[in-house]
């Protein structure tokens, strides 16, 4: 069942897009559900605010580590078998997370949850590509896929509240289920099997190094505070995650099939967007975070009503991302990153004087410039990183972008709760506690800004240009390292 699966009728193609979307639906949705569960887990679960960050943590940090071998496994063994064998991890994983007695548990069911996710949104993105297989229909199948992150973003806080309220933390798990078997049920019957020409091959040494590096570098910063950041296990962890980066350049640059090809990175487009992606979600992680504990815990809000509050920034977001699109098609990626990095920084100032009293719509008006910010620099990241890269390694570079977006917002959870302070039951005190975790956010916003303007610059683009022309010249055949023939998935086109 090598290379593309025979065109599907017009029916049968849209109901696979339809199971693919179902998939980016309850995993979209599980990144900002849980958020408003978090303070009924701490009440019920007896957690303390590092566990609730790892209750968050774990789960986007497995989910990055293996975004990438998920797909490389997918081209080797078959699309839709491990797209079913995901749906199935993730639903399983759900119904016991939903189950945990412990918080403990609920951390390690959490990661089960993501080994699941990771075999998702790539997989499904590839059996998209390969289903659409005439560009016009392609571009309208990917447009819907795309539009689905906004809905399951808009609905999560809102359908986390509710289901809370009327529940308990425990049902936002239980809405994955039927979904999840629903999706399994009809990839078995109508999703067809398919592979890549060319696999490419796994690489355990490279995948070991980057789950040793992001989970090394995590763990320090989420325990840093309680341990002490000069213990000898932070700087252990700190140190073991920077021999990790060492040893993964010197493996990638001498493999034939690396997991990373590390001479993506001179090009000034390709590594500034990969640091845009880091900054971008850093920012949305420490968003989601810090607002669900301060409006339930600071302001009283119910879960329903917390959602509510976020839902204008989910809106814009929704609605910013389209309109963003066009523009980087008619203007570039600058003003998109320019203008979404200018509101994000705006959005942190505002919220840097928070108090237990500030108006609703001071934090309204904040919430809106934040969607707008986000909705603008989310789409411009792909654009960015493979601006100049030659068409075969489009898709190696999209993958690492989408693996970036993922391990932003683990950082982003991590760092605000290093530096705020929300442990407490004073509404004032738990408001100026944000205040730090705010000022990382603002600093993202300039950090975009800055990036935004280096990256499109015409020396940027020129070294984009000359790294496509030595990738091209290592690999006379036309697979330079790190390629996985025509079909690489690119989850990260959509900004998954």
């Amino acid at each position: 069942m090598g290379g593309q699966a025979p065109q599907a009728p017009d029916r049968r193609r849209y109901l696979i897009l339809a199971i693919c979307c179902m998939s980016l639906f309850i995993v979209g949705l599980d990144n900002t559900i849980v958020n408003v569960a978090l303070p009924s887990i701490r009440r019920e679960l007896h957690a303390s605010v590092p566990q609730l960050q790892w209750t968050i943590d774990s789960y986007t940090l497995v989910l990055a580590s293996l975004l990438m071998l998920s797909g490389s496994m997918a081209d080797r063994f078959g699309r839709a078998r491990v797209f079913k064998l995901g749906l199935v991890l993730f639903t399983i994983g759900s119904l016991l997370c939903s189950l945990a007695p412990t918080v403990q548990l609920l951390i390690f069911f959490r990661m089960v949850q993501a080994v699941g996710g990771s075999m998702l949104n790539p997989v499904a993105m590839s059996i998209i590509r390969n289903t659409f297989t005439d560009a016009r229909e392609r571009a309208q199948a990917i447009g819907i896929w795309a539009g689905v992150i906004g809905v399951s973003l808009a609905m999560g806080p809102v359908l986390g509240g509710a289901l809370v309220d009327a529940g308990s933390w425990r049902s936002v798990f239980w809405v994955n289920v039927p979904i999840g078997l629903i999706a399994a049920a009809l990839t078995w019957r109508f999703v067809p099997e398919s592979k890549a020409p060319r696999a490419r091959r796994i690489d355990p040494v490279g995948q070991l190094l980057v789950i040793v590096l992001l989970a090394g570098t995590v763990y320090a910063i989420i325990e840093g505070p309680s341990h002490g950041w000069l213990s000898a296990e932070i700087l252990g962890l700190f140190a073991l995650a920077a021999a990790a980066v060492g040893a993964l350049i010197h493996y990638e640059r001498r493999r034939v099939d690396p997991l990373i090809d590390v001479r993506f990175f001179a090009s000034v487009p390709f590594s500034g967007a990969t640091v845009i992606a880091i900054a971008a979600f850093v920012a949305l992680g420490g968003f989601l975070f810090l607002n669900t504990i301060y409006l339930q815990n600071g302001r009283g809000l119910s879960p329903f009503h917390a959602g509510l509050y976020t839902l204008p920034m989910a809106a814009m977001t929704l609605v910013v991302g389209p309109l963003t699109g066009r523009l980087v098609g008619a203007r570039g990626a600058r003003p998109s990153l320019v203008l979404g990095g200018g509101a994000i920084l705006l959005s942190g100032l505002m919220l840097t004087g928070l108090t237990a009293t500030t108006s609703p719509v001071w934090l309204l008006s904040s919430y809106v410039i934040f969607g707008i910010g986000f909705g603008s620099v989310n789409p411009p990241i792909t654009n960015t990183a493979v601006s100049g890269m030659p068409p075969a390694q489009a898709g190696v570079a999209s993958a690492v972008a989408s693996t970036s977006r993922q391990v932003g917002q683990s950082l982003g959870v991590a760092l605000v709760g290093a530096i705020a302070v929300v442990a407490t039951t004073d509404p004032q005190i738990l408001a100026t506690g944000t205040h730090p975790g705010w000022w990382l956010v603002t600093g993202c916003g300039l950090l975009i800004v800055a990036l935004g303007l280096v990256t499109t610059t015409a020396w940027a683009l020129d070294t984009a240009t000359a790294t496509a022309a030595r990738l091209c010249e290592d690999e006379p055949s036309g697979h330079p390292p790190g390629q996985i023939g025509a079909e690489q998935p690119v989850a990260a086109s959509v900004g998954v």
